[in-house]
């Protein structure tokens, strides 16, 4: 692929970001499609709701390891092609899981799909952090949230709608086809030179040196802690709504579309206004924790009005739930970016996206189990709104402040204060 000469433009293609915001679309109808299809196949195949908890879970058993050797990927080959080697891998698998004719087959093509998918984010970061500029990073980073909540709207309105009137098989071989076409624009867009950030560094951090901040341990807490309350959105929301709140799919369909649209909305004004509130003179700091903690902060009460209120409450409380996350989102990805910065975005995260999505593994069984015993999703939606708080000391604490890491002359992060000195 050619490269721009210097000079040309500066920051990040529109057409790059457009792509990777079709990617992240891509990626989310890929991946919930098979919790919009849960009801349909849990009745077909007979799955009990802890099965089906597992199927949803299984996607993570190989997403969440592969992280570490995508981040690592994403440092040393080309990204570009990184991304579209995993998303023609998660088609494929999107494509079989229709052709699947019980729980092991579902189980496999759900760990190949993960596989895939692995690669999505370190190799996305590391195109941004290499080509945004900082005061481009908040609408970048919402218009990539803002693509796999449109894809999760997508999934779960057209998703739903086409299974109750194709079925189900039919709707995963259409949309694992459909997902292939992405190759041909993204395979003939031309490479950019790199933005030159205040603290680039040509060679990247030691392993040693990365593991040892702790902002990164600040960020990977903070990323389980808004995954918990994702996953268990993505993965219940239409069992949820049907069992529990006696909805059909063709009435789920749009109520769950609706969630995750808003989800999408607030990511891109999120953007907007960073980007807007940074080129007032406001710090990075200030502008990215007051996105994290506030969204933290609605998210624990929208989760707990989704455990104790009635029918419309507790419809009100997703639609915040929605809102919430597409708020921090967008300021945890625009965070990772700005703290790793183009020298070591791929690798940074890949170990956060390790431990974020551990919450992957574990809240769609969790969830199951406590359904399976219980009767209802209250302890669920309440585990959840635990981790929320959990979320608004991570970022509001842990992660001391907001700003660029100078992988050049970078230190360990304390994390007590230093003691003054004597005298």
């Amino acid at each position: 692929m050619s490269e721009t000469q210097p000079g040309e433009s500066r920051g990040v293609s529109p057409r790059i970001v457009t792509l990777l915001t079709l990617a992240a679309f891509i990626n989310y109808v890929d991946r919930g499609n098979l919790a919009t299809a849960g009801p349909l196949i849990q009745g077909q195949l007979g799955l009990s709701n802890t099965q089906l908890g597992l199927l949803l879970s299984a996607f993570f058993w190989s997403y969440v390891p592969g992280q570490l050797p995508a981040g690592w990927l994403a440092e040393r080959l080309d990204a570009r092609r990184l991304l579209a080697a995993g998303l023609a891998l998660w088609a494929l698998a999107t494509v079989l899981t229709g052709l699947a004719e019980g729980f092991l087959t579902l189980l496999i093509v759900r760990v190949m799909l993960g596989a895939g998918e692995a690669v999505m984010f370190p190799a996305s970061f590391k195109i941004l952090a290499r080509e945004v500029l900082e005061e481009q990073r908040g609408r970048a980073n919402g218009l990539l949230a803002a693509g796999l909540s449109f894809g999760s709207a997508f999934g779960t309105l057209f998703g739903g709608l086409l299974m109750a009137w194709l079925g189900w098989r039919a709707v995963f071989i259409l949309f694992g086809c459909a997902s292939l076409v992405w190759l041909w624009p993204w395979l003939r867009t031309p490479q950019r030179v790199a933005v030159q950030h205040e603290h680039a560094t040509v060679v990247a951090p030691s392993a040693l040196a990365l593991l040892q901040r702790r902002e990164l341990w600040g960020s990977c807490l903070g990323h389980f802690c808004e995954a918990y309350a994702l996953y268990l959105v993505l993965s219940w929301l239409p069992l949820y709504l049907v069992k529990m709140r006696g909805f059909s799919i063709a009435e789920m369909a749009p109520l769950g579309a609706a969630v995750y649209a808003l989800f999408g909305v607030a990511s891109l004004l999120t953007g907007w206004l960073s980007d807007r509130w940074l080129a007032s003179g406001v710090s990075i700091n200030r502008v990215r924790k007051t996105a994290l903690v506030g969204g933290f902060a609605g998210l624990a009460g929208c989760m707990s009005g989704c455990a104790s209120g009635g029918p419309l409450g507790s419809l009100l409380a997703m639609a915040g739930c929605g809102i919430c996350l597409g708020i921090i989102m967008t300021a945890l990805y625009a965070t990772t970016q700005t703290l790793a910065g183009p020298a070591a975005a791929g690798r940074w995260m890949g170990v956060q996206n390790f431990f974020g999505n551990l919450a992957g593994i574990i809240a769609p069984v969790v969830t199951g189990m406590v359904v399976d015993r219980t009767g209802t999703f209250y302890v669920g939606f309440l585990i959840a709104a635990v981790f929320a708080l959990i979320g608004m000391f991570a970022y509001g604490v842990i992660v001391p402040r907001i700003e660029p890491i100078d992988w050049r002359t970078a230190e360990p992060a304390r994390w007590l204060p230093a003691a003054p000195p004597a005298g």
